[in-house]
């Protein structure tokens, strides 16, 4: 993994007020529109928590900079990961077993 795909800001993204998962890019305007990507509103509704869907129709997303314990999180879990991967999603709650194998390797072009 290259230093660049750590530098950077740490956003975070919330549900409903939730914050559920966090992601690195360079300008809040890429995050914003990172948020805005039905690519990551399918991808919420298909990862489990609990048992429920992240994200459904009626709720509410969100993006912000990361409160520095998000930060030490996504720092920590994108620095274990190899791969050249465009964006690297590490999530704030724990996931469904059956899901998080699906999603370890998450990636959005």
């Amino acid at each position: 993994m290259s230093s660049d795909s750590l530098s950077g800001s740490v956003f975070s993204i919330e549900v409903d007020r939730r914050p559920v998962l966090v992601f690195s890019t360079k300008f809040y305007s890429q995050a914003e529109a990172i948020c805005c990507d039905p690519r990551i509103r399918t991808k919420l509704k298909a990862v489990l928590s609990g048992g429920h869907p992240l994200w459904n129709d009626a709720s509410k997303l969100r993006v912000r900079l990361a409160r520095t314990e998000e930060k030490h999180k996504y720092l920590a879990e994108a620095g274990r990961r190899s791969g050249e991967q465009t964006l690297q999603l590490v999530y704030l709650v724990p996931l469904d077993e059956d899901t998080a194998t699906e999603v370890m390797a998450a990636e959005v072009d």
